[in-house]
């Protein structure tokens, strides 16, 4: 484990949360209500929700704000973390609740659903910070992706997103390579050389 669990747990939900807006390809994918909700529950978010619209346009407009810190230099995402925390009155204490141990909470349970997403994601970013592993945020190397990406492997390798790029980047390589020339089998022949059997029991 590269961050303690609730802080992978944020980073994840964080990016999740700036990939949902709609990109060169994707459509939006927080289109109504019931998809914030849908949303919210596959992040297990606690707390308040007033499924509202007005709810839902200000958790639209955090995406742009949490993205811009996969794209910036190590003070401007000091300056984008601070700003939130102070934007929005953070708090940090030890809570335990649900099915979660201790962990740390900067905002009440009450606070707006913008707001708890936005300090769980800044209180996050704290500890990327703190680590020197601002590298681990990265932007998805598909050429038509711009997802974001939060690499918590062991040897830093994630490159690609969680929208299948990865597939669908291996599958085009290996489309390639058989398309080179040489690599065609001519007709009627085979693509491998005839192998000899090998000898059987008591064979030489």
């Amino acid at each position: 484990m590269v961050f303690a669990h609730d802080t992978e747990v944020a980073l994840a939900a964080a990016a999740a949360l700036v990939n949902t807006a709609p990109g060169r390809t994707d459509p939006e994918e927080l289109r109504t209500v019931k998809d914030l909700d849908a949303f919210v529950a596959e992040w297990g978010w606690t707390g308040r929700h007033t499924r509202g619209e007005d709810e839902l346009v200000a958790v639209r407009a955090l995406r742009p704000r949490l993205r811009r810190i996969w794209e910036v230099d190590e003070d401007e995402v000091v300056d984008i973390v601070n700003g939130l925390l102070r934007e929005f009155h953070a708090l940090p204490q030890l809570l335990k609740h649900d099915q979660w141990d201790y962990h740390l909470h900067a905002t009440d349970q009450d606070a707006p659903l913008p707001a708890r997403m936005a300090v769980e994601a800044a209180m996050a970013m704290v500890d990327v910070v703190r680590g020197g592993e601002l590298e681990r945020l990265r932007i998805c190397q598909a050429p038509d992706c711009r997802d974001v990406v939060v690499d918590l492997s062991k040897n830093r390798s994630k490159r690609f997103c969680d929208s299948g790029c990865g597939n669908r980047m291996a599958a085009a390589a290996y489309r390639s390579r058989r398309s080179e020339p040489g690599r065609r089998s001519e007709p009627g022949r085979r693509s491998e050389p005839v192998r000899r059997p090998t000898a059987g029991p008591g064979g030489a």
